[in-house]
C-alpha cells in the first residue's frame, strides 16, 4: 500500500475534525464510504452539523459541491437540468447534480418523483434527460440528510432509494464538554475558514482505485454472505439485505482496511461497518413491532450469532 495516499486520507479526516467536534466515528465512516465510491444518508435532528460535515469534506478534498434544499415543490428537472430552445436549437442546461459532491438537504421532504430523479445518477454516475445521457464528474458522491421519520412534513424514502445509499449514519447530540467547545470555536470566527484543501479530486480517484484492489479472502466473503442470509431468514425481519447490500459491506470493509493501513480485510473490518450498511436496508415485520425490538438490537444479535472466521478456520 502506498503510504502517501494513506496519509492523504488521514489528512482529510483531520481537516474535517476542525469543524465537527467529538464525532470521529462519523467522520471516519463518511471518509470510508467516499473511498468505497458510496453515497451517504445522514438521519438526525436539525442543527447537529449534517450540512457542515458535507461542506467540510468538499473543501478538504477540493471538490466542487452543490447544496440543494429539498422541499415539496422541487421538481426532477430542478435537480437534473432541462432542455431549452435557444438560438434555433435545444440546449441542455445542467442542474446542480453536476458536481463532485451533491448535498441533498432534507431529502425526505420532497416528493417521491423528485427523489427518484437521483436513482440513475447514484447507481450509474450518469444523468438522462430527454433520452440524452450525460456523465457527472468523478469522484461523485451524494450526501443526503433527512429528519427522523415522523417529523413535520417528512415521508419515508422507498426501499429502492434507500438501497442506493451505501451507509446510513447518525451524528447525535454532542456531550456537554463538546458543546462548550463548539460555542468557543464559533465565538469570534468561522471554523470552516480553517479547513484547508489537502487532496485533489484526481488523488481521491486514485485512492478509490487502491481501495478496490484491497484483498478479501474467500472466508471473509462467506462471512459477509452469512450475515446477509441471517437477515433474510430472521423471524422478525420482513425484508433483509439485498445483494447490493452485500456488495456494499465488502466495499466498506475494504475502505476500512485502507484507512487502517492494511491491504487486506479482516473480520473486524466487516463488523465495524455492518450495522451502518444494513440498518436502512432492513424492514421489520409485525412481530418485531409488537415486541418493540429495534433494527439495531436485531443486527447486534446477528453479529453475535454468526461466527466470524479465524486463522484456524
Amino acid at each position: 500500500m502506498n503510504g502517501m495516499e494513506m496519509k492523504d486520507a488521514r489528512n482529510v479526516i483531520e481537516e474535517v475534525r476542525k469543524v465537527i467536534v467529538g464525532k470521529d466515528s462519523c467522520i471516519y465512516k463518511v471518509m470510508a464510504a467516499l473511498l468505497a465510491r458510496g453515497h451517504i444518508l445522514i438521519e438526525d435532528i436539525p442543527g447537529v452539523g449534517k450540512t457542515t460535515m458535507a461542506m467540510a469534506f468538499s473543501k478538504a478534498m477540493s471538490l466542487s459541491q452543490n447544496r440543494m434544499q429539498f422541499t415539496p415543490d422541487v421538481l426532477p428537472s430542478d435537480v437534473t437540468g432541462y432542455f431549452m430552445y435557444e438560438n434555433g436549437r435545444f440546449q441542455f442546461h445542467k442542474g446542480p447534480i453536476f458536481c463532485h459532491l451533491f448535498l441533498a438537504d432534507e431529502i425526505n421532504r420532497t416528493s417521491p418523483k423528485t427523489q427518484s430523479a437521483l436513482l440513475e445518477v447514484m447507481e450509474e454516475g450518469t444523468v438522462t434527460v430527454d433520452a440524452v445521457t450525460e456523465p457527472v464528474p468523478q469522484p461523485f458522491l451524494v450526501m443526503a440528510t433527512q429528519n427522523p421519520i415522523g417529523s413535520a412534513g417528512t415521508q419515508m424514502l422507498p426501499e429502492s432509494q434507500l438501497d442506493r445509499f451505501m451507509v446510513k449514519i447518525s451524528i447525535g447530540y454532542p456531550s456537554p464538554e463538546q458543546e462548550v467547545e463548539i460555542m468557543k470555536n464559533r465565538h469570534s470566527k468561522d471554523p470552516m475558514e480553517q479547513v484547508n484543501a489537502v487532496v485533489t479530486a484526481k488523488e481521491i480517484v486514485t485512492m478509490q482505485t487502491m481501495v478496490e484492489q484491497t484483498y478479501v479472502h474467500d472466508l471473509i466473503y462467506q462471512y459477509i454472505v452469512q450475515l446477509a442470509q441471517a437477515t433474510r431468514t430472521h423471524e422478525m425481519i420482513q425484508l433483509g439485505i439485498s445483494p447490493r447490500g452485500t456488495l456494499a459491506i465488502a466495499k466498506m470493509a475494504k475502505a476500512c482496511a485502507f484507512l487502517k493501513d492494511r491491504d487486506y480485510v479482516i473480520p473486524d473490518d466487516v463488523m465495524d461497518i455492518f450495522k451502518d450498511v444494513a440498518t436502512h436496508r432492513i424492514v421489520l415485520n409485525a412481530k418485531a413491532r409488537i415486541s418493540k425490538v429495534t433494527v439495531d438490537q436485531i443486527l447486534e444479535s446477528i453479529l453475535k450469532s454468526v461466527k466470524k472466521p479465524t486463522a484456524e478456520s
